[in-house]
């Protein structure tokens, strides 16, 4: 019989999506309001993959991931992603009485072993966690690199995104080893 105990705190990644670049460094100032300095942010990729969001968002669509110095507990994820939906909320255009967001702001966190995200959506393969939040492993850490699942993002299979999820767990290990 197994043993209940509490998990190693996990690193707290955001994955940004916008059409406005110059949003970035305000967001990740009031992100870091909320969640402690940033200690890494990858390169901004333009993101083509679908039209999904286009007629919220509109075209041109950039994808930037930052992650944050201090370590939290994994059971704060839905915490996490509704503080998130409150900054997107902040953020909305209006146009009458059509509204939108300007930016897409998905929190997650990555423990030796994987890349965990927050979504509002269900599915076959997404634990629910509370007040309409669930989670998707999105990556897995073996043979020595992250490996997707057949369900996981395009974006997130991209080689940018993996290097930046193997330096952001190096990063990590060397946090857990400072904490003992």
């Amino acid at each position: 019989m197994g043993i209940p105990k509490e998990p190693k705190p996990v690193k707290l990644f955001i994955a940004l999506l916008s059409n406005h670049e110059a949003l970035f460094p305000q967001l990740e100032g009031e992100l870091a309001a909320s969640f402690g300095a940033v200690d890494s942010a990858s390169g901004i990729l333009p993101w083509t993959l679908t039209d999904y969001y286009q007629e919220e968002m509109g075209s041109g669509l950039l994808r930037k991931f930052i992650s944050f110095v201090s370590l939290v507990s994994p059971e704060k994820l839905a915490e996490l992603k509704l503080i998130t939906q409150g900054l997107e909320a902040n953020h909305q255009w209006v146009q009458g009485e059509r509204r939108g967001r300007r930016a897409n702001i998905d929190p997650g966190y990555l423990d030796a072993n994987k890349v965990v995200l927050a979504t509002t959506k269900d599915a076959s393969h997404r634990a629910y966690l509370r007040s309409g939040i669930f989670a998707e492993a999105a990556l897995r850490f073996h043979g020595g690199s992250f490996q997707p699942f057949d369900y996981t993002y395009p974006d997130y299979r991209w080689p940018e995104t993996l290097s930046f999820f193997s330096s952001l767990r190096s990063l990590y290990l060397s946090q857990l080893k400072v904490l003992g």
